[in-house]
């Protein structure tokens, strides 16, 4: 049997009223029922968050990562001198928090954007579990991987892409997530300001209005307010420029 056909996403393998399996991470399809039961001991208590309410914050301590259940997030880093630089959005079913690993605090700040649900990993319980499951061990180490490439990647895309490119291939990569999120890909829901999509991809927020008026006039979106329904793929795909979507996936924090 080839290796990829043992492979099953765990938000599949177990349903529950309180599902908060992170679609990221992939266990073999023989995995036994003790182990699920120890990843679902990892799981904390649910945690509603309104609008605008603080998850964690920049330079707090670091007990646990989060798994969004429900709703939408944003992440973003203040410097010294006070400016606020956006860094990741993320959609149910992503991890949150992972750039606390390794360290006693948390690198950003994760404030919700809408009404969300997040399902609590302590830290203290995930460690210990690890050396128990070799396969959620391997499974985390290419998750923090490919978090570096995607950080990587969003220094490239602020530091060579055109500005049109940038909004392509985030418009692609948000609604490759919304697949994996089991969410309409073509109708999207932005749940973020157009000041923080300009903060999170180098714009003036003028620049960004602009650039989805013009995709709209060339037949390629169709935008009301926060809804953006994606007329076009094969050409909005063309504007990345060989870019790969991915770039901008769920990003770290």
């Amino acid at each position: 049997m080839d290796v990829d056909d043992t492979i099953v996403n765990l938000d599949q393998l177990r349903r529950s009223g309180r599902s908060c399996r992170p679609r990221e991470l992939y266990l073999p399809g023989d995995t036994g029922g003790t182990d699920l039961a120890l990843l679902d001991s990892l799981i904390h208590d649910k945690r509603p968050l309104e609008r605008g309410e603080t998850l964690f914050r920049q330079g707090d301590a670091a007990p646990a990562l989060y798994v969004v259940r429900a709703g939408s997030l944003k992440t973003f880093v203040v410097d010294r001198a006070g400016n606020v630089q956006v860094v990741g959005f993320h959609l149910p079913g992503e991890i949150l928090g992972m750039g606390g690993l390794g360290r006693d605090h948390y690198i950003g700040t994760a404030e919700a954007m809408e009404r969300a649900t997040v399902c609590e990993v302590r830290y203290t319980k995930l460690q210990p579990l690890l050396s128990q499951m070799p396969a959620l061990h391997q499974q985390l180490a290419r998750f923090i991987s490919r978090r570096a490439e995607i950080d990587q990647g969003h220094v490239v895309m602020m530091g060579k892409l055109l500005a049109q490119e940038r909004l392509a291939l985030f418009l692609c990569g948000f609604a490759e997530r919304c697949a994996r999120a089991q969410l309409d890909s073509r109708n999207l829901l932005l749940p973020m300001s157009r000041r923080d999509l300009a903060s999170y991809l180098g714009l003036a927020m003028e620049t960004v209005s602009r650039l989805f008026g013009r995709l709209v006039a060339e037949g390629i979106l169709q935008v009301e307010c926060k809804q953006v329904r994606i007329l076009r793929p094969d050409h909005l795909a063309s504007l990345c420029n060989d870019n790969q979507p991915t770039l901008h996936g769920d990003e770290a924090s």
